[in-house]
């Protein structure tokens, strides 16, 4: 029925440049419906999420908001509409309070020319307590965590009479007990017939809280399916135009020798008693619920961290790093799961965040051979297929898919041996994540020994030539070929210590 329908999209077009960023897009969201909006990069999600809410204008194509036509001017313009916009990466001030983050620019008056704080204090905490939530209005933005900065983001939207919610990528920093809290407040804002559209990579939490899922691809849309009516496997196939048979590279088990021995390894409560081989031309999985200590084990065989006890051979040959260096040297990389924040200087061209880790080799009496740096950096953009206006490009205008492949290219610099890779395709595309998939692959084809941490079950098994599993920094069971499945990981993931052998 036409009354159920909030926001009404007709046949919008946007070209840039060069660059039709969409065509023809129709689709609708209704009254109190979750609605995903999911894609690869590039598929023209931010585009039409900036026209809906004011920040680019269509260059064809209609809107219609509550059967009105909806052609905003500006971000303020949706905003008094009623659309409320949360952005992957959170505009909030940090030295202001909750509720001066809430009312900024519009905080109400006591005098014509002075502002009541204690009002916004209070209606803030009016709209804070609709969430459950005991923080304090008067608390500064700089003290919350991650979660609770997004709760006043949606508090803000939820001031101007919001009733169309724009959620990017929400869960992109959250931890497993905070995203079940958002997927709460979601449900109560629904039952209260806001709508909320929803942007994610992450289509196990799209199907977990989602009505219905609009695809795009190549800045058209594809279908608009019902969640009850689809699955995964046809939501990816829809986004990459293949079928999920070409998601994962078919597995060729041929390891080689032994490169990496770990034994007895222990480090107080993160973990204990583990012990594992890497083999060249193998993954090995190392898989379990968050907190298992997977990467804690990580950290520590690459010296970021330290262990108490253990013993560790490379070769055959008794090591121990001191630091993350010393691993370099030995050539065992730690491909880190923050990328953002330990894995890339993103305010730095491309090519220096390739070479950092070889500079030994592009420099002579200390000095960087240009020509060699070059080189080296173009090698790396050829191979990974790196989409880049150039090698002077910041890392941070790259999306995430080739942010992730800058950071590989800096460990492929130093022809590892040992590549640990954690969390490698967290917050990339789907056509990203196969790119890196076959990449693994072809990487143990040269007889490189990879461990691949990861929280997707569904890469665990697509990947892995075999799986340890770990709870609570205790390795619980391993798993070959197939054996691999969903059920025998759960079973081992959820293994009480006292259970294990």
């Amino acid at each position: 029925m036409e009354d159920k329908v909030l926001l009404r999209i007709r046949n919008i077009t946007k070209i840039f440049p060069g660059v039709k960023a969409l065509d023809q897009v129709s689709l609708q969201v209704e009254v109190g419906e979750v609605h995903a909006l999911v894609g690869e990069n590039g598929a023209g999600k931010s585009t039409l999420v900036n026209i809906i809410s004011g920040v680019l204008r269509p260059d064809s194509g209609e809107m219609t908001l509550d059967q009105r036509k909806y052609a905003p001017a500006n971000p303020r313009e949706s905003q008094i509409l009623g659309i409320g916009f949360v952005h992957q990466e959170m505009a909030l001030c940090p030295h202001l309070s909750i509720a001066e983050n809430v009312f900024i620019g519009r905080l109400p008056r006591k005098l014509a020319a002075l502002a009541d704080f204690e009002k916004a204090r209070v209606e803030t905490g009016g709209l804070l307590k609709k969430f459950a939530t005991d923080l304090d209005p008067k608390t500064k933005v700089q003290e919350l965590t991650i979660a609770n900065q997004q709760i006043v983001e949606i508090i803000k939207a939820l001031s101007l009479d919001c009733r169309l919610l724009i959620l990017d990528e929400p869960t992109s920093s959250l931890t497993e007990a905070e995203t079940e809290n958002l997927f709460q407040i979601i449900t109560d804002l629904k039952s209260r017939g806001i709508s909320i559209l929803y942007i994610s990579h992450r289509l196990s939490e799209v199907f977990q809280i989602c009505d219905r899922i609009s695809v795009l691809r190549d800045g058209g849309l594809v279908k608009t399916l019902a969640v009850a009516d689809t699955s995964e496997d046809e939501v990816i196939s829809q986004m990459v135009g293949r079928s999920i048979e070409a998601f994962y590279p078919a597995k060729h088990p041929n390891a080689g020798e032994e490169i990496l021995r770990v034994e007895d390894l222990s480090c107080g409560k993160k973990f204990q008693h583990i012990s594992f081989s890497v083999r060249g031309g193998e993954i090995l999985g190392l898989s379990g619920l968050i907190g298992a200590g997977r990467s804690e084990v990580a950290r520590a065989l690459c010296g970021i961290d330290r262990y108490e006890k253990g013993q560790v051979y490379l070769y055959g040959k008794k090591i121990r790093f001191n630091n993350s260096y010393e691993a370099i040297q030995s050539k065992i990389a730690y491909l880190t799961e923050n990328r953002k924040t330990e894995g890339l200087f993103l305010k730095l061209a491309i090519k220096t965040n390739i070479v950092v880790t070889s500079l030994k080799t592009i420099t002579r009496r200390k000095l960087v051979d240009r020509g060699k740096e070059e080189s080296l950096t173009r090698k790396y953009i050829e191979i990974l297929r790196i989409k880049t206006a150039g090698l002077q490009q910041k890392v941070l205008n790259l999306s995430g898919g080739n942010q992730q492949k800058v950071m590989v290219a800096k460990w492929l610099a130093i022809n590892p041996v040992v590549l640990f890779m954690d969390e490698p395709t967290r917050g990339i595309d789907v056509g990203a994540k196969t790119e890196i998939h076959y990449l693994m692959r072809e990487l143990c084809n040269r007889g490189i020994g990879i461990v691949l941490i990861s929280s997707e079950l569904p890469e665990i098994i697509g990947m892995c030539d075999r799986v340890i599993v770990m709870n609570e920094g205790l390795k619980t069971g391993e798993l070959v070929g197939e054996e691999i499945t969903e059920e025998n990981i759960m079973r081992l993931a959820a293994a009480k210590k006292n259970k294990i052998a």
